[in-house]
């Protein structure tokens, strides 16, 4: 394994090092706000020089020299660089399955084969998508979009985001296997103009496949005289798909070496693109490739996502910090907390090694968070004032998604930028009740506009600093085995096979299960 008894004696050095306040940091030094923040920036049109871009401020995190520099060694001997270059050079970095993980080549980060290819299934899903638009599967203005997990939240987040002013054609997406989601999509959309966008990688997610078969007896029911052929199947199993109904010319694969929940931006993001265009989306790709680029050039502490990742492990490791809070100040981005807990707890939340021996420190902190101003009046008291440490990323957009009085947007980003400041501050007071203890880490994510190339950034800087993570702990992040047991249970009670203890036997004996 990666790093061995090197990476340990670096773990006790950082053990070792007493930590320093915010203010002292900043005390010691007057440029600290200029060496603690990263700029990422993409071209906004084709052929135009102008950029757009976006902020990270890590300067109100604990990380000050020494810390640096030790995780800048851990990196070193953890192989980050080796790992990196396996990551976007095809290399089987998912060891417990024996695949390469190629997102990255999905907005042309990758080999030259699996860019090609990347761009190749782009091309097809963006005729299928202007055909639609112009008519080819008759009128076309809702579309029930069909998936869970990675199949799911990326593209709601992403729909939510980014359809406030107008969408195309009116997607709603469906995940949850209890038929108050799907009844609720019914409500909402016209069967004669319904497309159902069917999403699973291997097309046997049982979720999945019984909401797509009640959706095709709905669609029957309601007068649709060919249901499959308002289907669009989006898959890693195309053979599978079309063994199901779908005609082929309706199916837009993507590689098996793409996990679910690093697939937004494969066919996955079919619904996507359908709801906002494909120039949109190809956005989206622009933005997630200005990270890539960042990330794949960047060494040590320069590097935006793999300094994210010191701090992270930072605060779990070093300060026994079981979560980290993530709180967007804009309405678009209400869905990122849920996106990022699949990201980072399905990928990171492991209890060994990637060679199989057990982790030496605890692993992915619990993600959680809300929206802000909302957050603010909700649970922010135990932020300022609780017993527990939380690190805060707050994220927000310098442009206002809205135009109503300038005042709203001003009073908003004064919110997002106050928490920040009155965290790291605090207030002493002879009241204990009103003393505010201070001290208090978080960093600030300021995109220029929360427009598809920001969203598309946000995604991939997310994932990369998931990717670095990993491998400071020497974890895969790659695979999700620990899904898989539930999984088979469920299907022992559906078919009455195993013994189980006896609390269950009871509650499957309420619930008519027994």
């Amino acid at each position: 394994m990666a790093g061995g008894g090197v990476a340990a004696q670096i773990w006790a050095d950082l053990s070792a090092l007493a930590p320093q306040r915010l203010d002292a940091l900043f005390a010691g030094d007057p440029a600290r706000v200029e060496a603690m923040t990263r700029r990422i920036a993409w071209p906004i049109g084709l052929g135009d020089e102008a950029t757009a871009g976006m902020r990270i401020d890590f300067s109100k995190t604990h990380l000050g020299e020494p810390e640096l520099a030790a995780f800048e060694a851990l990196a070193e001997a953890m192989g980050f660089g080796p790992a990196r270059e396996a990551l976007f050079g095809g290399g089987i970095i998912n060891v417990t399955e024996g695949r390469a993980a190629t997102h990255g080549a999905l907005r042309g980060s990758g080999t030259p084969a699996a860019v090609e290819e990347a761009e190749a299934l782009l091309a097809r899903m963006g005729m299928l998508v202007e055909a639609i638009h112009e008519g080819a599967l008759g009128e076309v203005r809702h579309c029930i979009a069909i998936g869970i997990g990675g199949s799911a939240l990326g593209p709601a987040l992403a729909i939510d985001a980014l359809t406030r002013d107008l969408a195309l054609v009116d997607v709603h997406v469906v995940s949850n296997i209890d038929g108050l989601a799907l009844e609720q999509a019914f409500a909402a959309c016209d069967p004669a103009t319904t497309l159902i966008a069917l999403a699973s990688k291997t097309f046997t997610t049982i979720e999945t496949m019984t909401n797509a078969a009640s959706a095709l007896k709905w669609l029957a029911e309601n007068g649709v005289t060919d249901p499959g052929g308002r289907v669009v199947a989006l898959t890693a199993a195309p053979d599978k798909a079309v063994e199901w109904g779908v005609d082929e010319t309706r199916v837009l694969p993507f590689p098996e070496s793409v996990g679910g929940r690093y697939s937004l931006f494969s066919s996955i993001g079919f619904p996507i693109a359908l709801a906002i265009g494909i120039e949109e989306f190809t956005a989206m790709l622009t933005g997630a490739k200005a990270v890539d680029d960042h990330f794949r050039s960047t060494e040590g502490r320069a590097n935006a996502p793999l300094l994210a990742a010191f701090a992270d492990q930072y605060y779990t490791r070093l300060r026994g910090c079981q979560t980290r809070a993530v709180f967007a100040y804009d309405e678009r981005l209400a869905l990122l907390p849920d996106y990022l807990q699949q990201l980072e707890m399905e990928s990171n939340g492991k209890s060994v090694k990637a060679d199989g021996t057990p982790v030496d420190g605890p692993t992915a902190a619990v993600t959680w968070g809300g929206v802000g101003t909302d957050a603010q009046h909700a649970v922010f008291q135990l932020l300022h004032q609780g017993t527990h440490l939380i690190p805060v990323d707050f994220l927000a957009s310098i442009a206002p998604g809205d135009e109503l009085d300038p005042a709203h947007h001003r009073t908003l980003l004064m919110n997002c930028l106050a928490q920040g400041a009155a965290l790291m501050a605090g207030k002493p007071s002879d009241d204990p009740a009103r003393a505010y203890p201070g001290d208090r880490p978080s960093t600030t994510i300021l995109v220029d506009d929360c427009d598809a190339a920001a969203l598309g950034a946000l995604i991939a800087f997310h994932e990369q600093r998931t990717f670095a993570n990993a491998v400071l702990m020497g974890i895969n992040p790659f695979d999700q085995f620990g899904v898989e047991l539930g999984k088979a249970i469920a299907k022992q009670i559906d078919s009455g096979e195993g013994q189980f203890d006896p609390s269950t036997q009871a509650l499957m004996a309420a619930a008519g299960l027994a």
